[in-house]
């Protein structure tokens, strides 16, 4: 572990002398590049230099008890070596938490989609229930929420919603949503009083920057058509709605919530863009064994990972077993305890899995 600490603090000192480098501060893709990594270890060094020194003064306060001390003045120096030790401990585990492999796409925003499911009208009303408990947990973690694309039902639900959530490390939070989400309550429509179980799904994709993911004009194909269902009076008017698909994968976006085909297509670019890095990754993840183990879940996005029970007041996160009897607090946005659990879950089976490499 050490040799690793070693080499990142290396790393980071030369990370610091290419920043300085004329070279690199003229060429805007490197600078930010070079800055990005050097940002992401940046704490690790941190925390590896304050062990460091915990550990040179460690040395030197058990040397002072070598020395002939009055009782009072050993006392104390023993105080010192026992917080000191203590001190190693918490850093050592810091440590191995911050050597575990990080998600590149952690600091990015977030596109979600949202759709409604197994069970008509009830699972669009459900999908609205998600989207007003994820947009409540943005709004607590200072992040905004813009609408992209959205179908709604006449009852107040939704056949799909497309929305990015823009803020720093808000797929690091988000990510583990993705899959089928399952609730069990009694619809408003239901006058027999009886439970119904429905299904929304939900997939969530790290917004991909231009300089990553690089869409060729001849790889995508546009559709500009006039705008249908609900939008106001421009709706049929104008051609306005805006058809992209991008040939290669057969992924397509279809985009008609703005007035204006430019905005239109900026927001279908945007989508399109997330959509198809998310289908890379996929498609690479699956072909690495070791990293589909540590993750949460299988990364099926057809998985049930989570069940509303609003009768028993209710949820299960059926991937590590977590039972919360606080429904009524986590569709009000109060994720925390979930998310949380869920991140050390991932850490504990990345420490497992670096631990058996180790061995």
């Amino acid at each position: 572990m050490f040799d690793r600490l070693q080499a990142v603090e290396d790393r980071y000192e030369k990370l610091n002398e290419l920043l300085s480098d004329p070279d690199v501060v003229s060429d805007s893709k490197k600078l930010a590049k070079y800055s990005k990594e050097q940002s992401d270890i940046q704490e690790t060094v941190e925390v590896y230099r304050e062990y460091k020194s915990a550990k040179e003064q460690l040395v030197d306060a058990k040397e002072m008890l070598e020395d002939k001390l009055d009782a009072e003045m050993k006392e104390m120096v023993k105080e010192e070596v026992n917080g000191l030790e203590k001190q190693i401990v918490n850093y050592e585990e810091r440590l191995r938490i911050l050597l575990i492999p990080k998600d590149p796409n952690d600091s990015k925003n977030v596109i979600m989609e949202i759709r409604g499911a197994a069970g008509g009208d009830e699972a669009a009303l459900f999908a609205n229930s998600l989207f007003r408990m994820y947009s409540k947990y943005a709004e607590t973690q200072g992040w905004k929420i813009d609408i992209m694309n959205a179908n709604p039902t006449e009852l107040g639900g939704y056949k799909e919603i497309v929305f990015l959530i823009n803020g720093q490390g808000a797929y690091s939070k988000f990510k583990y949503e993705s899959g089928a989400h399952r609730v069990q309550r009694v619809p408003e429509t239901e006058s027999q009083g009886r439970v119904h179980t429905s299904t929304s799904t939900v997939v969530v994709m790290p917004e991909a920057e231009e300089v990553e993911l690089d869409l060729q004009d001849k790889d995508i194909r546009v559709d500009i058509y006039h705008a249908s269902g609900a939008g106001g009076q421009h709706v049929n008017k104008t051609a306005s709605a805006v058809r992209m698909t991008h040939i290669p994968t057969g992924i397509v976006v279809a985009m008609q919530d703005e007035r204006s085909q430019l905005k239109n297509r900026e927001k279908a670019m945007k989508v399109l863009r997330a959509r198809v890095y998310d289908k890379l990754q996929q498609d690479a993840q699956s072909e690495i064994d070791a990293e589909r183990k540590s993750a949460v879940g299988t990364g099926d996005r057809s998985e049930r990972i989570r069940t509303y029970n609003y009768p028993q007041n209710r949820v299960t996160d059926h991937r590590i077993g977590l039972t919360i009897q606080k429904l009524d607090q986590i569709i009000e946005g109060k994720l925390d305890d979930l998310i949380d659990a869920l991140i050390l879950e991932e850490q504990a089976k990345k420490l497992d899995a670096l631990n058996d490499t180790a061995l």
